[in-house]
């Protein structure tokens, strides 16, 4: 009789699939890009998050193009005062601080890309929790003043690290 080994690696690469599958699908990065950010007149921004240093640090850099109901959430632990520069950043944006209510607590507007280093740096006049970039002219547009509300609801995954 012939001594039958069983085949190790043909049950283990469905499992291993599986696994890798199941990683990738679980991973903050992977799910829950964009939320829904609603400026105080009722206006309805498509905001990509920005949690990681890697993603705060790249931000809206090498993009050509911005739509007036796109944006980017750069969101961070704490309150502090978290300054800004449009390095590699090819469109004027308007960056808005929020502070840990949402509340907007500093404004720059129509901030150039930057012509060369070094870039200028912006600084919000408060801490801030949350800075929200759009389209430059948005804030006007759509009558942000300091203090406004921007609602918005964090993905669960950004929530429990909070």
């Amino acid at each position: 009789m012939k001594n039958i080994k069983p085949r190790t690696g043909f049950l283990s690469l469905p499992i291993l699939s599986l696994m890798l599958i199941s990683y990738l699908y679980c991973q903050p990065d992977r799910k829950d890009k964009f939320i829904r950010a609603f400026l105080p007149n009722g206006k309805a921004v498509i905001a990509e998050l920005a949690v990681t240093p890697k993603e705060r640090e790249k931000g809206l850099m090498f993009r050509d193009y911005l739509g007036s109901d796109q944006g980017m959430l750069f969101i961070f632990e704490e309150e502090d005062f978290y300054s800004f520069w449009m390095k590699n950043t090819l469109i004027p944006l308007d960056i808005i601080w929020l502070n840990s209510h949402r509340q907007v607590v500093h404004i720059e507007r129509n901030v150039p890309p930057c012509p060369g280093d070094p870039c200028p740096s912006y600084v919000p006049r408060y801490p801030a929790k949350y800075v929200l970039e759009l389209k430059a002219g948005q804030a006007d547009e759509n009558g942000l003043r300091l203090f406004d509300q921007v609602s918005f609801v964090l993905p669960d995954w950004i929530r429990n690290r909070q």
